[in-house]
């Protein structure tokens, strides 16, 4: 894959796409690929988050239960797993299982303050569409008081 094809893939994924080109190269180059086979757990649930994965190829199942048989969803190529651990340390929700020979960029927390610090521009970018984001959601609660 080209680093072209790289970035458009990075930059079709919501938390990403306003980042610069420059930024989603870092990202790109110094991501971690990683190669799961069918049945292989990328992390398990309760294990503390030290980034995520944005899936390349394959499928993943996500089960909340830890024992591999209710997948709460199966996502693939171009989803992002763990968003919220690029941000902050949590411990994951659930556990990931390779459904298929299965191919993932690891982002480390690390990497991603680094992307946001090397590029404020980038990153004041990301903080606007965040807070945008988290407005709108809040919109959407009824703030009407309890009985």
């Amino acid at each position: 894959m080209t680093l072209e094809q790289d970035i458009r893939r990075l930059k079709a994924i919501p938390l990403f796409g306003e980042l610069d080109a420059e930024a989603l190269s870092l990202i790109a180059f110094s991501g971690e690929n990683r190669t799961f086979r069918t049945g292989d757990v990328l992390f398990r649930r309760g294990e503390m988050a030290d980034g995520g994965f944005v899936l390349l190829a394959g499928s993943v199942a996500l089960d909340p239960t830890r024992n591999g048989v209710a997948a709460r969803q199966i996502v693939g190529p171009g989803a992002l797993i763990g968003e919220r651990a690029l941000i902050s340390a949590l411990p994951r929700p659930t556990t990931a299982i390779a459904r298929e020979p299965t191919t993932v960029l690891k982002v480390t927390r690390r990497l991603f303050y680094r992307v946001l610090t090397e590029f404020p521009g980038s990153a004041d970018r990301l903080r606007r569409s965040l807070s945008r984001d988290l407005g709108e959601r809040l919109a959407g609660f009824i703030t009407e008081a309890p009985p």
